[in-house]
């Protein structure tokens, strides 16, 4: 995928305000943003749900406007919320799936790949969040697409359902596929991610490898902290109630004076991460 110079204006909003990129066959590409970054609105461009107002995009080598019927076929898409017949099997629906598609995986290797044999004979409405977020996974691949979009493929999952999707996708760059995925969670695309593209008021602010990006932003140290009563650490974002984090390049100055107001409970000295990164660059954690 190409993409030059991508534009998309509301009135006087700049939702997309001239951004490029390239994603590489048979890689992880991960687009970041806070909240009304314009990040929603290039993912449904990409896919073909939003049209431009100027920029060019190629899809396997060809520049397209609208993708053609015979192009979609080779795409497969998870959106953050997707709405299946309550009333249908698992097997049923991708069955269905399968049959709109007349092509792709056999429904019985799509429900090996994300885990979902033992529920092929469950009904849709039974299933639990980490259950219908592989569904929709499972829908997504059934074309066996060549492009893969996931946009937030795990929000709202515990740890272990997250776990289990990021070993799934995992596996479907091991067969080789491309994959687009927007995500909330910062560790997410650290751990997943070949590139990662940070986007802000409609425009690219970093964009790199994840070790690449946390190396150029210069950040030394994170000093994470737990305060008893209402003690303000200046300069510190705050995390909770009583939690702060505090990025410095010079440890040794500053922990003195913490450790001494004697209203600091717990301290923890770190290396920095995309998060702390992403907080620099856009003022924003990835949630807010």
């Amino acid at each position: 995928m190409e993409v030059k110079n991508l534009k998309k204006y509301y009135k006087d909003v700049k939702a997309v305000d001239g951004i490029s990129f390239n994603v590489e066959e048979g890689s992880i590409f991960a687009l970041l943003g806070p909240n009304g970054a314009g990040k929603t609105t290039t993912v449904e461009i990409l896919e073909g749900l939003r049209k431009k107002d100027s920029g060019e995009i190629k899809l396997f080598g060809e520049t397209v406007d609208d993708i053609p019927k015979e192009m979609k076929k080779r795409i497969g898409v998870q959106l953050q919320k997707s709405a299946f017949f309550s009333h249908l099997t698992v097997r049923e629906t991708l069955s269905l799936f399968r049959e709109l598609y007349g092509r792709g995986y056999r429904v019985r290797e799509i429900l090996e790949m994300v885990h979902l044999v033992d529920k092929e004979k469950s009904l849709v409405k039974n299933l639990s969040g980490g259950q219908l977020q592989r569904l929709a996974l499972g829908v997504a691949l059934i074309n066996d697409p060549e492009l893969i979009f996931l946009d937030e493929p795990t929000t709202g999952l515990d740890p272990q359902a997250r776990r289990m999707v990021w070993g799934i996708i995992k596996d479907l760059k091991s067969k080789g596929k491309t994959i687009f995925l927007t995500t909330h969670y910062m560790e997410e695309a650290e751990y997943l991610a070949d590139v990662v593209c940070i986007i802000d008021h409609g425009k690219i602010v970093e964009m790199g490898g994840p070790e690449e990006i946390i190396r150029r932003s210069g950040l030394k140290t994170v000093i994470e902290m737990e305060t008893i009563e209402d003690f303000v650490v200046k300069g510190a974002e705050k995390l909770d109630a009583n939690k702060y984090r505090l990025i410095v390049n010079e440890p040794e100055r500053v922990l003195p004076e913490i450790l001494k107001s004697g209203k600091v409970s717990n301290v923890m000295i770190r290396k920095p991460n995309l998060e702390d990164v992403f907080l620099k660059l856009t003022g924003h954690s990835l949630r807010d």
